[in-house]
């Protein structure tokens, strides 16, 4: 798959593209490449250089020769967007640009060495952001509507499969797929009072003018991400928030008063408004969670003992425990069976399936199935939930399949999935190698002599 790196390169890399963070002063800047009627920059090429060491990827070959041709074909892209009058969603866009400067000021500290590093103001910033999310999006959009939807049939899979020489077939790491009933333990009242007293205090104080809600969140907020920017969250939109959150957080329109104490499944939060734009908000939060006793833990791992005994007794089955008794419910509907989530950085051909990669299972999770056998259900366990609260949990191994070499019988999704891309792939090359027929191209002869992944680019 010559180009498969390429392709990883343009959803990947190119989303900082230009980036602000490295912009290069001391270059003597030339035009090097002329893509139609966008130039190239070799201050273009320097900044994607420099980010990509930063984030440590790799250079395909010479950085001033794979660079460049890449930047090439992002315009080419850009500019089938504009023929066909593509649009994004602003408000994602934003949505991504707050999330990565917030991020980027959590790297260095504080707003203000933010804006001594990149050597401009976060307004700036902002908007040379806006304009590199936007465009990655658009390239994505053409793509999308350049590939359309791949129809993969079983016959090619097995053409595919039959194809690939016995020592080339990929091999397939060990796979579980596990089942799970968790149990959350009960909180006292006066636990939850205690913390609801706390976050009364701190409205105290804020109101009073003793201390400011950023110290305060930075000293005892439980969002630890947050905490590092005073709690603040960044410009988001309301469906990026729990419903409860976003009708209290939205419905704020003083940035001197405090919001009342919201309850979510995290914890109990008091928030306070930053800054509204247009369907954007800018908040920021203190959570607080109730802390479970040992004994409460005791007690919700005995109720689950229980559970456990009355399956092994055949009382009732593991699934019919998972749908009446379970607290979680990702997979109490689903007879309890765990499901690969898809990551957004990184969708591999599990995700979205049951079967899991033992490293892809939460840790104590991983750790308790790496000792089973099929059909074993495990002792209770105390365990992390994804709402970061602490749960009692049994699990039962469904199935394991040893690592091996890819074949059809245990590996058809996988194998979809490389057909897809493969087929994905073709389309998207004979696009690109049609373009470059009809699309003026000059390279400036200094930064010619290069083996580029693709033919075209130069023209007798």
């Amino acid at each position: 798959m010559r180009n498969k790196y390429l392709f990883w390169t343009l959803s990947m890399t190119l989303l900082w593209f230009f980036s602000p963070l490295h912009a290069q002063k001391n270059v003597i800047d030339e035009v090097i490449w002329v893509i139609g009627d966008e130039a190239i920059l070799r201050s273009d090429v320097e900044s994607v250089r420099m980010e990509m060491q930063m984030m440590g990827q790799r250079f395909n070959g010479d950085p001033y020769c794979f660079i460049p041709e890449q930047i090439a074909i992002q315009k080419l892209f850009l500019h089938q967007a504009a023929l066909d009058s593509l649009t994004v969603n602003e408000s994602q866009v934003m949505q991504y640009v707050e999330m990565r400067i917030n991020d980027a000021i959590n790297q260095v500290g504080s707003k203000e060495k933010l804006e001594e590093y990149i050597s401009k103001t976060i307004p700036e910033y902002r908007e040379e952001l806006r304009e590199n999310v936007r465009n990655n999006q658009l390239v994505q959009e053409v793509r999308r509507n350049l590939i359309g939807t791949i129809k993969v049939t079983p016959s090619d899979i097995r053409k595919y499969y039959s194809r690939i020489p016995q020592d080339s077939l990929p091999y397939m790491q060990t796979t579980v797929e596990v089942q799970i009933i968790t149990m959350q333990p009960t909180i006292s009242l006066a636990e939850i009072d205690e913390v609801k007293g706390r976050l009364r205090e701190f409205t105290d104080q804020v109101n009073k003018g003793e201390r400011e809600f950023s110290t305060l969140a930075r000293m005892y907020s439980e969002d630890t991400e947050s905490a590092k920017r005073g709690g603040e969250l960044g410009f988001l939109g309301k469906g990026t928030f729990l419903p409860e959150f976003a009708a209290v957080a939205f419905d704020l329109n003083d940035p001197k008063r405090i919001s009342r104490i919201v309850e979510t499944e995290y914890g109990f939060h008091i928030i306070q408004l930053i800054e509204k734009r247009g369907d954007r908000i800018n908040v920021r939060h203190i959570l607080l969670k109730p802390k479970v006793s040992e004994s409460e833990l005791a007690e919700a791992s005995a109720r689950l003992d229980t559970v456990r005994a009355n399956i092994l007794e055949k009382k009732y089955t593991f699934e019919e425990a998972a749908l009446y008794l379970s607290f979680d419910k990702d997979t109490r509907y689903n007879k309890g069976l765990m499901v690969n989530q898809p990551r957004e950085d990184m969708v591999s051909e599990r995700s979205g399936t049951s079967h899991f990669q033992m490293e892809e299972l939460p840790a104590e999770i991983s750790k308790v199935v790496d000792k089973m056998e099929i059909g074993d259900i495990s002792e209770p366990f105390k365990m992390i939930n994804k709402n970061q609260k602490e749960v009692i949990a049994i699990v039962k191994l469904k199935s394991r399949i040893p690592g091996h070499k890819a074949n059809i019988a245990d590996d058809y999704q996988a194998l979809k999935m490389l057909v897809e891309q493969q087929k994905s792939e073709e389309i998207l090359n004979k696009w690109i190698a049609q373009k470059q027929k009809e699309t003026y191209i000059r390279i400036n002869d200094n930064w010619k002599n290069c083996d580029f992944e693709r033919d075209g680019w130069i023209k007798e």
